[in-house]
């Protein structure tokens, strides 16, 4: 019997990865640690998002997309197809397609989130949206997010005004 193949390994170190400035009301950073683009694995992506006191991720859903988000530090609050959840280090949600979410950072301090999105995407969403971002640099001041991301958020099947992009 022949011995299987072995997988690729990859180690990302803290500050590794494209990083991004968020727009308002996300104002924080998101950095993509795993891609498609970085990787050789084709069915996922993965990184962080930091979201400051006050700032969340606004209410959306995937058409395609089923995403994990994990909170490693700070609180806040999940809203989950209209179900309230408390969100404390060590919360984990799953969300699958047309599930709509939103998360927000009710602490005093950055809540920091893990994320994976199966299949990818994600990580071109937080590059149209945001501004690039270098390790140690001050953060810019609040800014909206492009005024036309409609395209994008069909390109990457996010739900839009309760609608499938096929609908």
């Amino acid at each position: 019997m022949t011995q299987p193949s072995k997988g690729p390994a990859i180690v990302i170190v803290p500050e590794e990865g494209q990083s991004f400035w968020q727009p308002l009301p996300s104002t924080g950073y998101a950095t993509v640690k795993l891609s498609p683009f970085n990787t050789p694995f084709n069915n996922f992506s993965a990184g962080i998002q930091v979201l400051e006191p006050g700032a969340s991720v606004r209410d959306h859903a995937h058409q395609r997309n089923d995403e994990l988000l994990f909170v490693y530090e700070g609180t806040g609050k999940a809203t989950v197809d209209g179900a309230v959840h408390e969100l404390a280090p060590g919360s984990m949600m799953v969300m699958g397609r047309f599930v709509r979410h939103e998360v927000v950072n009710t602490g005093a301090v950055p809540m920091k989130m893990m994320w994976i999105i199966f299949p990818p995407g994600l990580e071109c969403w937080f590059e149209t949206i945001g501004k690039p971002r270098q390790p140690g640099e001050t953060p810019p001041a609040p800014f909206e997010r492009p005024a036309d991301v409609g395209d994008m958020q069909d390109k990457l099947w996010f739900v839009r005004d309760g609608k499938a992009r096929d609908e």
